[in-house]
This record gives structure tokens, sequence and C-alpha cells, in this order.
């Protein structure tokens, strides 16, 4: 039987959203036009991009006792994620975050993680969390005792594990060691040690240093491109499409989605990418 869910371990976060016009510098106020609430968290995002993306969707995290996790919850089953695997935790919060978007477009965030933190990693053992499982996505949300845990569930089992390294930060080589496919931006490329990315060239010069130490890299140079380095060691690049950007808010998790969402269905991976490239194309230029 074909194994095409897409479990995603991370976190869930409710988002306050602030338009203004340019991004505060240090000690400075700024005036905003607009706020409203919106569902987030990079688990929980790419959670939603795979289900959008036409696969099946099941979600391991937690969120706490509140509205906020009421709203998170309401969010997953509305976009068609299985919750099932998502703790209601009392006595801590859920989490949130608040960013500030200017109009061009970009934006800054804060996250406070709450009841991301407390997700226990024993619950990934049970074996209903992993029925139908054909690939694991993973990002740097929540602890990395969380993501070993994950991982190595899934490698046990036979089941790639995707990791987005976003936010960067440092990984043991245990977390490095079960990654079968490392996703990163530019900026996290270069926090990882792999060099200034600002074109294709240099996204494609970090990917090979990158997959120095990964089975499988992508690296994502926004309005350039990306480039890949896959599993054989067969490198390519792929300019970015042109659109008008409304935001980039959330785009790397729109990419993640379609890209896992076509990996699990066996597309090869030059397919999965043009497919993520082009999800993340239609949601950086879409109104919100």
């Amino acid at each position: 039987m074909p194994q095409t869910t897409v479990l995603t371990v991370g976190s869930l976060h409710y988002d306050i959203m602030i338009k203004a016009d340019h991004l505060p510098r240090k000690d400075e106020t700024t005036v905003g036009s607009r706020w409203y609430p919106k569902f987030g968290g990079k688990g929980g995002n790419q959670a939603v991009a795979v289900a959008r993306a036409g696969a099946v969707s099941r979600m391991f995290g937690a969120v706490g006792e509140d509205g906020f996790g009421m709203f998170l919850r309401r969010a997953l089953l509305g976009a068609g994620v299985e919750d099932g695997f998502v703790t209601t935790l009392s006595g801590t919060g859920s989490g949130m975050s608040v960013a500030i978007m200017d109009a061009a477009g970009d934006y800054a965030a804060t996250i406070v993680s709450g009841a991301n933190l407390q997700c226990d990693p024993a619950a990934l053992a049970d074996a209903a969390l992993w029925q139908g499982v054909g690939l694991l996505i993973l990002q740097n949300e929540v602890p990395e005792a969380l993501n070993i845990a994950a991982a190595h569930q899934a490698r046990a089992r036979g089941i790639r594990t995707v990791l987005n390294a976003a936010p960067a930060r440092a990984l043991s080589e245990d977390m490095v060691g079960l990654v079968d496919l490392l996703v990163v931006n530019a900026v996290e490329a270069e926090m990882m040690g792999a060099g200034a990315v600002d074109d294709l060239a240099s996204a494609a010069l970090a990917a090979q240093h990158l997959a120095a130490r990964f089975t499988a890299v992508i690296v994502t140079a926004g309005s350039k491109g990306l480039a890949v380095v896959d599993a054989e060691g067969q490198a390519f690049s792929l300019p970015a499409e042109k659109v008008q950007v409304v935001s980039s808010h959330g785009a790397g998790d729109a990419f993640i989605g379609a890209l896992c969402a076509a990996l699990v269905q066996a597309k090869p991976m030059l397919e999965a990418a043009k497919a993520a490239s082009h999800a993340a194309a239609l949601h950086v230029s879409a109104p919100e």
C-alpha cells in the first residue's frame, strides 16, 4: 500500500500581523495601518501547504489551553490537516508571534514558543502516528531533541526526513546524520557556513558546500531561484518565476509544502522543485 501521508512535526503559532510603511529601526516607534490575526508557525504553515498541494497531511505538535490554541486547531482542520496528534497542554500558553510587514512586502518577526517547547518526544513512538506516512518534515522552531526523536522514528521505518533548518541554529551530528534532504534559504545557508548567497551561481556553490555534510540539499535564493544537489550528487539550478511580490511572508513554507507533497507522490526531484517554486511564486504574489 503506498505511503502517501506527509507527517509534519513542528511549531504552531498564533501570528499577529502588523502592516506599516516601513520596519522600525532600533529605538524607533512606527505607526501601523492595520493588524490582523493569522495562522502560523513553520510547522503548521507547512502542514497546511502540504494539504493544499494535494497530499494527505498530518500534524504533530502542541497548543495551549487558550483561545489561541482553539484558533490554531480550527485552522488546521479547516485546511484539511489531521490534528489528532496535536496535544492541548494546560498551564502553558500557545505559541505566538508578532510580525511587521512593510509597504514592499518585507517583514520582521518575533516568536514566543510557548507550548511548542513542551511537546513530548516519547509520544512520537505511537505506531498510529506513522500509519501511511511516506515523508517527515521538520523545522527548527521546536527543540532539537524532538526533531531527533522524530527522525529516529522515521529512519527506523524507512521514511525520509526533510529538514527545513529555519531558523538557523547549530545542528548536532546526530541530527545531521538523520536528514535525507536539507532545505535552507540564502540567510540560513550563509549562517551554516556556506558563504553569501545573492544569485543562482552562489546558491549552487552553497548547495555543493552543504552537500558535503547532508545527503541532499536545496538552497533557495528568493527572487533569483534555487539550487539543488540531489542524493545521487546531481546538481541543477532553477530560476524563479517572475511575479509581482505582494508579501514574502510564508513563501518558504509554501515551498516546503508543495515540495514534500510532490516527493511523497514519488515525483522526481526536478519536478518536485519546479512545483515548489511555482507554489512559492503564487504565494508571494497573492493578495492577503
